[in-house]
């Protein structure tokens, strides 16, 4: 993944376990976090981050902040 590049991914928050699935639609990413104040967004942010093998500051959520279909820019 290169700068500029973006990514999307479907979310479930309070899930029982925190984890990272691919499918044929794309990455389903998990979180235990209710989403209260972008505590569940951050939660993602970090996940993808680790499971991209990149630092959580190189990703910004630039579509979805109250949906469950998020769009991630790498910067």
């Amino acid at each position: 993944m290169q700068t500029g590049d973006t990514i999307t991914v479907k979310v479930t928050p309070k899930a029982s376990r925190a984890r990272i699935t691919e499918g044929a639609e794309g990455l389903h990413v998990y979180v235990t976090v209710a989403p209260e104040n972008g505590k569940a967004n951050a939660e993602v942010q970090k996940a993808l981050a680790k499971h991209l093998g990149l630092p959580k500051s190189a990703l910004k959520l630039i579509r979805g902040a109250k949906s469950r279909e998020k769009t991630f820019e790498r910067v």
